[in-house]
């Protein structure tokens, strides 16, 4: 048999293995060593490729450090004070609760940066409370598995580090790039949850208040201060990505640790209705122990172990691919639709089809080697683009048949994957109408960024 009829009947194989199950960084590997069996790649090639990544992977480090910022956060109970905040400021609009929910989403993407952990985190908080609320079940589902797309965008985003480490792009530009569509894209939900819950005439109204706006935000000091330390360090350049994220490891896990004897000595129940709690218990969060610290530390690992070889093992996949001419194959295929917004709508479409059968991660490290040079070819900003391919990426969240969100929500709701599928349709109109914005002006992701 020729090499040709070898890589197609290893390719169906690891095909039918990722449609049975396998992990993607199984499914990779076997493809990569299969394909370097047949075009003549000597193994240690590959060995050496994944040492040379672990090696030169200083901007990696912020990934595993920015998932344990989003852990501690969580754990201290600061996912709930955000929640607060945000139905406190969004309640007296009619659908208010399901645009908390999607504001919250916001708000804790910008500590977390991933959106599975988002859906997890919010979905698993609000949904009861907007079914109690009067809401639909499935589009109380449906809104969580949204919300969490924004997980990816709004900085600090693990799968911004990602793209900058493989494309050698700064990964502080990329963060800061990514505030402007992250807020439209939760803008464009907020504003298609409220269409919809109008409607349908659900939630129920609270009256605006002042006194709980200020009290909620101050109960969400925290994280809002980690927040504006990350941005403040990259931004202001004091320091880097992953310098920032070290820092703020430290601080939450300094509060941390000195508001849990506090919250104790207070003794008033999270629960406790935010009009009846006084200032002084909102300064003070749930926190956590030394004891439990181990727990969540090893809790991050475990994200991280599954997240840092899959990087590695894509390099390699590069190679590979680069062996047998897979990039000028899509490179002629893409640059030969035409000029700048052909080229950009064709990767776009590549982009949003892949991302319909892949998680983020497998689509970057697969596509984003090939398509960003091209796309820098005609014009197209490597930044921006980062900014367009990443966006694509985010709603391949909610689009079957993978849709990585829907299957969270769904687990953490108890509502059946396919009865959300109905009230996901909205808000995929909403962040594709936004992508094509963020695609067609490009200084929504450039103009924050300082002069280059």
């Amino acid at each position: 048999m020729t090499d040709a009829t070898w890589i197609t009947l290893i390719s169906i194989g690891v095909t039918m293995l990722f449609m049975l199950g396998t992990p993607v960084l199984l499914v990779i590997f076997y493809w990569v060593i299969g394909c370097s069996f047949v075009i003549g790649l000597p193994l240690d090639n590959t060995g050496n490729e994944l040492l040379n990544v672990f090696n030169k992977g200083f901007a990696l480090l912020a990934m595993p450090l920015f998932i344990l910022t989003g852990d501690l956060i969580n754990q201290s109970g600061i996912a709930r004070r955000l929640s607060d905040f945000a139905y406190s400021c969004l309640g007296w609009l009619r659908g208010g609760l399901s645009m908390a929910s999607i504001a919250a989403c916001g708000l804790f993407a910008a500590i977390s940066g991933s959106n599975s952990a988002t859906t997890a985190t919010i979905g698993s908080m609000l949904h009861p409370e907007m079914v109690k609320g009067g809401y639909d079940e499935r589009f109380s589902a449906a809104t969580a598995a949204a919300g969490g797309t924004v997980g990816i965008i709004i900085p600090p985003s693990i799968i911004f580090i990602v793209y900058g480490f493989l494309l050698n792009l700064p990964i502080s530009d990329l963060f800061i790039a990514g505030i402007v569509p992250g807020a439209l894209m939760v803008l464009a939900m907020m504003t298609a949850a409220f269409i919809i819950c109008t409607i349908n005439g659900w939630g129920y109204l609270i009256k605006l208040s002042l006194s709980r706006v200020i009290k909620t935000a101050i109960g969400a000091w925290l994280g809002f201060f980690a927040i504006g330390l990350v941005l403040w360090c990259i931004y202001t350049g004091r320091a880097s990505p992953t310098e920032a994220a070290g820092v703020t490891v430290g601080v939450c896990i300094f509060i941390g640790l000195l508001c849990y004897p506090l919250n104790k000595i207070m003794g008033e129940d999270e629960n406790t209705n935010v009009e009846d709690k006084s200032v002084a218990s909102m300064l003070v969060v749930k926190g956590f122990t030394l004891m439990s610290l181990p727990q969540i530390v090893s809790r991050s690992a475990q994200i991280t172990g599954i997240l840092v070889p899959l990087i590695a093992i894509s390099v390699a996949m590069q190679q590979v691919m680069s062996s047998l001419g897979a990039k000028e194959f899509i490179g002629e295929f893409v640059t030969g639709m035409g000029g700048y917004y052909a080229v950009l709508f064709t990767s776009m479409l590549i982009v949003f089809v892949t991302g319909m059968i892949l998680e983020s991660l497998p689509v970057t490290i697969i596509l984003a080697p090939i398509l960003a040079p091209i796309a820098v070819s005609v014009g197209v900003d490597p930044i921006h683009f980062s900014v367009i391919f990443l966006v694509g990426a985010s709603i391949g969240f909610i689009t079957p048949p993978y849709g990585l969100n829907l299957y969270v929500a769904s687990g953490v709701t108890g509502v059946p994957y396919f009865r959300l599928l109905r009230y996901t349709v909205p808000y995929l109109i909403a962040l594709i109408s936004t992508w094509f914005l963020v695609a067609l002006v490009p200084d929504l992701a450039l103009f924050l960024l300082p002069a280059r």
